[in-house]
């Protein structure tokens, strides 16, 4: 597995794709901190909670308001395992998928351990934040998939009958890798979520999400990105549900007006790709960024997945600035979010002036160790 070579960047455009960055990574996190507090409730029960038009701004989750899941969670730590791919590449080693499982794997330790382990000097600087030291409801397919150093592949993958929603929001930083060939990235997304998920509508339904964030990153429209997506699943066995998925959602769009009962149509049945049909409906249907979450929050399917998925299409859509800034002023984790996204659009950027295999920034080093080494289970 490969990248192409980019073209050399200009101010213009790494300004440009820092703001998508930091827009698809905060729109995710937004949307999971604005669906945390009704994630599986129903429409009703919501809407004796909230009021007559349900969730319209943060609400309490885990003892305060915009408060995370173990989803982004996840998403911060495929950023990292990126990051931390590009840096072992000096050293002649160059197998993302190996790098993303033990960035994955530092995720696991953070809902074993009481805090950072200042001892694990390959840990890097995510894994000592000590605010992701809270365990926020992760499924069990995702502690099962993580629970040795066992690494799952297409071949053998995790949990082969596990198809939840929650594999596919890790899955937007993948999108981000503007440089490379819109199937590498596809395959990229697919075999790491083999690694907890094994289902094919799973893993297809991620490699489809990373290919539509992919293409808005690099400015297309979003009835465009799934079109590029479809076109890719077309060439895969077994995608057919994904495919119908998406074709749903392109559908419903001309059905009249949005509301919680064509939401709820789409994701009802709360598997990966009935969430991934709905989260691109409320995005191409949404007025703004705080319209769209707003709708993909109210209903009685998976709603921190649902919304999580539609923030990072429309950040990666309409970049930082179009994100309600009130929203932002209460995320949970902002200051750490932005910086990871800051750092993830250096590396893409201008990675060669911190690192190559004659040299590297002592700094750089620090934050993204080259060592391969990882916890193993107790």
């Amino acid at each position: 597995m490969g990248a192409t070579a980019g073209p050399v960047w200009g101010r213009t455009e790494q300004q440009d794709f820092r703001s998508r960055v930091r827009g698809t990574l905060l729109g995710a996190a937004v949307g999971d901190a604005l669906g945390a507090p009704v994630d599986g409730l129903g429409i009703e029960e919501i809407r004796q909670a909230h009021g007559p038009e349900g969730v319209v701004d943060l609400a309490p989750a885990y003892g305060r308001r915009g408060a995370i899941t173990h989803l982004t969670q996840l998403t911060l730590f495929t950023v990292d395992g990126l990051i931390r791919a590009q840096v072992r590449r000096d050293t002649g080693a160059w197998h993302p998928p190996t790098d993303l499982h033990r960035a994955y794997l530092r995720w696991a330790a953070t809902q074993r351990d009481w805090g950072p382990d200042l001892r694990r000097e390959d840990d890097g600087w995510l894994a000592h934040e000590e605010w992701l030291y809270a365990r926020r409801d992760p499924t069990r397919p995702l502690l099962l998939g993580l629970g040795d150093d066992v690494l799952g592949t297409l071949d053998v993958p995790k949990n082969p009958g596990a198809a939840g929603p929650e594999v596919v929001p890790r899955s937007v930083p993948f999108g981000l890798l503007v440089g490379w060939e819109p199937q590498l990235v596809a395959q990229l997304a697919v075999e790491c979520a083999a690694q907890t998920h094994g289902h094919p509508t799973a893993y297809f339904s991620a490699g489809a999400y990373a290919v539509t964030v992919h293409a808005l990153a690099r400015g297309e429209s979003l009835d465009g990105a799934v079109q590029r997506a479809l076109a890719h699943l077309a060439a895969r066995p077994g995608h057919e549900p994904v495919s119908e998925a998406l074709q749903q959602a392109l559908g419903a769009v001309r059905q009249g007006l949005p509301g919680p009962a064509r939401v709820e149509e789409l994701a009802g049945a709360g598997t990966a790709e009935a969430v991934l049909s709905a989260a691109v409906y409320c995005a191409l249907v949404a007025e703004d960024v705080r319209h769209g979450l707003r709708l993909a929050v109210n209903h009685g399917a998976p709603s921190a997945s649902t919304a999580a998925l539609a923030g990072g299409l429309l950040g990666a859509l309409h970049g930082e600035t179009a994100l309600p800034p009130a929203w932002l002023a209460e995320l949970e984790g902002r200051p750490t979010i932005l910086e990871l996204a800051d750092d993830f659009a250096m590396e893409m950027t201008q990675g060669p002036a911190l690192h190559n295999p004659a040299s590297a920034s002592p700094g750089w080093l620090a934050r993204y160790p080259r060592g391969s080494q990882v916890r193993a289970s107790p």
